[in-house]
């Protein structure tokens, strides 16, 4: 039981992450520059990253420095660049459908890079998820461009391995600080490409700093620390089943803030999201653990046995017999012998 709980707390961290992306969808509508993504994208890695690194107070060392290039390659940078292309060749339903498929690619993806096996239940539940995010997004208007597709797709799987890399390599390092190398390394990257694409940065007005502060703080800083916590203690398909969850919120934000309609559609999908994490997290037993769990029992077993055996008193041989009893009663009067000379 303790096993669970401790489970689903670090799954309510890792929900974090994908609430706080959601939300970044409300705020970026509302109250940032639209006709900049890109330097919305650097604004918002490059101070979030030097945040945690102050925090961390920690710099890479070794091979950390191509592997916080790598993986802030992977995360952050091209990630974004491709996130932006997808932007402005898809409808917004599109994009999100298509990135929803991250958690069976999790899924997938776990199992040669890290030898973690899927079973039934984590993909069933990846499968329904997915199903929700359709029912929830899809059959609005706007026109599908395959190079969108594939900026998408690209964003996705490029962005599963390197989740996928980040749970391998993090083990004994501090999740604050491979988290500010990822950021500050992508940022960088996304840099020359904004200049090159927007020219010089946006004119950020007071509602857009605060936005900027939100996104920079929340949806960027506390979210990837979030993610990356669920990475370093849950199995990556869990970590990706708790991503449907981004999605949701941005429907619910929509709703409840922007007065967005909430059908039929959306209450279906939503039910059919919460469903599939909650599926994907019932565990059960493999045949390792089966395996263990019948050692176990018959080491019981075993071990109640020679407790029995012990406490049971044993006949001695027909042979023996009188010289034990001969000796018990030698060893008797011996011991008188001995009490009555000391007193």
């Amino acid at each position: 039981m303790s096993v669970d709980r401790t489970r689903y707390k670090w799954m309510l961290v890792t929900a974090i992450a994908p609430v706080a992306w959601g939300s970044n969808y409300f705020v970026t509508r509302q109250f940032l520059p639209l006709d900049h993504p890109l330097w919305g994208a650097v604004i918002r890695a490059l101070p979030a990253g030097l945040l945690l690194l102050a925090l961390s107070r920690s710099r890479p060392r070794g091979s950390w420095w191509i592997k916080s290039l790598v993986l802030g390659t992977l995360n952050v940078g091209a990630f974004f660049v491709l996130i932006y292309i997808a932007s402005q060749l898809l409808p917004s339903s599109v994009a999100s459908t298509i990135m929803a498929t991250s958690a069976a690619v999790l899924l997938l993806l776990a199992w040669p890079m890290l030898s973690d096996r899927p079973t039934v239940l984590p993909v069933v539940g990846a499968a329904v998820g997915f199903a929700g995010v359709v029912v929830m997004l899809l059959g609005g208007g706007g026109s599908i461009q395959p190079l969108g597709v594939v900026a998408s797709l690209s964003a996705m799987v490029l962005s599963s391995v390197g989740f996928i890399l980040t749970k391998k390599w993090a083990v004994g390092q501090k999740t604050l600080a491979i988290t500010s190398w990822q950021l500050l390394a992508g940022g960088l990257l996304v840099l020359p490409v904004a200049l090159i694409v927007e020219g010089g940065p946006p004119s950020i007005t007071p509602t857009a700093a605060v936005g900027f502060a939100y996104v920079t703080v929340v949806a960027t800083a506390l979210a990837f620390v979030a993610w990356f916590t669920g990475l370093r203690h849950l199995p990556a398909g869990t970590v990706g089943l708790v991503g449907l969850l981004n999605p949701v919120t941005g429907v619910l934000l929509g709703t409840l803030v922007a007065g967005e309609v909430f059908g039929w559609r959306q209450a279906v999908g939503t039910a059919l999201v919460l469903g599939g994490v909650l599926i994907g997290q019932r565990r059960r037993a493999s045949p390792r653990a089966a395996t263990s769990a019948r050692a176990a029992v018959a080491n019981e077993r075993s071990s109640c046995t020679g407790i029995s055996r012990l406490q049971t008193p044993l006949s001695p041989p027909a042979a023996t017999t009188g010289a034990a009893t001969t000796g018990a009663a030698t060893t008797g009067a011996a011991s008188r012998d001995e009490g009555a000379t000391a007193l």
